[in-house]
């Protein structure tokens, strides 16, 4: 699987797939949608179950929501998981109680697809095989731990999974894909917001010099308040009075804090040599969780592929092993006022 944003020669299309009991404890600190880590992790999975003669490669997965349904009961600002009741341990004793977040999600998983120099474009005959044959293994496999259903509508053609060519003139690829976004409608993409991780900072250290990244991020994530004083003049006596309105402060758009992967916290140790581990034959690294923000935005909001699919960015070096999205906001446009 490419670690890059690689150029893309079409898109694999898996629409309207029904999981239920998908982890909604996506880190720890963060709860909900699960982490776009569990679908990177779901398309190398995927990669490593294709026959050796399968032509294309998988470069980048993106996911549309369309419904959810947390497993949690809401009583004011406070939620509580759904939990299950363990069987009785040998000894006859009530087992402990693991907090286990779950959700039912109706998702369409969009993937980046690279073709081999032996595919036929053109064969679209080849291209409805190979995406019936990854639909048919997605279908038996767990997806952020969570278990598909079969679809309601298997024959209807806009729940088939499809290859869709994106054409090689920049004119053709954005037609293509302004009418595939269409068909995702209604429902919301996760994108990536750092820039609004940065803008946060730099607006915090104009008051706090010494606030740091986390700052930012716990300042982006929850709802914020200010307090703007103004004079009115009572009605009742004519004299001018004080007066106090609180007003939200946060970003416009449905702004959330989401894992993005996760940072090195040791030297990167010989494969076999951590006792436990559960590769012997991989390279052991102990590492923590990595935050950022995303937003939840319509796919007609979309101008490219790449506005979509997240793909996995590691550098050993610094310890930083994350996904990364290229989402870029559009700039705000210029309005003349005429005075």
């Amino acid at each position: 699987m490419t670690e890059t944003s690689a150029p893309i020669d079409a898109l694999l299309v898996l629409p309207h797939l029904r999981i239920q009991n998908a982890n909604a404890i996506s880190s720890p600190l963060t709860w909900g949608f699960p982490p776009m880590t569990a679908f990177i992790g779901l398309l190398q999975a995927i990669e490593r179950r294709l026959p050796d003669e399968f032509s294309i490669g998988l470069c980048g997965a993106g996911v549309v929501c369309h419904d959810f349904e947390t497993q949690a009961t809401r009583s004011g600002f406070t939620h509580r998981f759904h939990l299950t009741r363990n069987p009785i341990d040998k000894d006859g004793d009530t087992a402990a109680i693991v907090e286990e977040g779950r959700i039912h999600l109706e998702v369409t998983l969009v993937f980046g697809v690279q073709f081999y120099d032996n595919f036929e474009t053109s064969d679209a005959v080849a291209h409805a095989a190979q995406a019936q044959l990854v639909a048919d293994l997605v279908a038996g496999m767990r997806i952020a731990g969570g278990s598909v259903l079969p679809s309601v509508y298997p024959q209807a053609a806009r729940f088939r999974s499809r290859i869709v060519p994106l054409g090689s003139a920049s004119d053709d690829r954005d037609k293509v894909f302004r009418n595939e976004r269409r068909k995702w409608l209604p429902g919301f993409v996760l994108v990536s917001r750092d820039d609004l991780l940065a803008q946060r900072l730099t607006e915090l250290r104009r008051t706090q010099p010494a606030a740091s990244l986390l700052d930012a991020w716990l300042d982006l994530s929850r709802l914020n308040y200010r307090a703007e004083r103004s004079t009115a003049i009572d009605p009742k006596s004519g004299q001018p009075t004080e007066q106090v309105d609180w007003l939200p402060q946060r970003p416009t758009g449905w702004i959330v804090p989401i894992p993005v992967g996760y940072g090195a916290l040791s030297e990167l140790y010989s494969a076999g040599t951590v006792a436990g581990a559960r590769d012997l034959h991989t390279p052991f690294r102990f590492v923590e969780s990595l935050y950022s923000m995303g937003q939840w935005i319509s796919p007609h909001r979309l101008s490219r592929p790449s506005d979509l699919l997240w793909y996995p960015s590691s550098n050993p070096n610094s310890g930083l092993y994350r996904c990364a999205n290229d989402y870029r906001p559009a700039p705000a446009p210029d309005i003349a006022v005429n005075v």
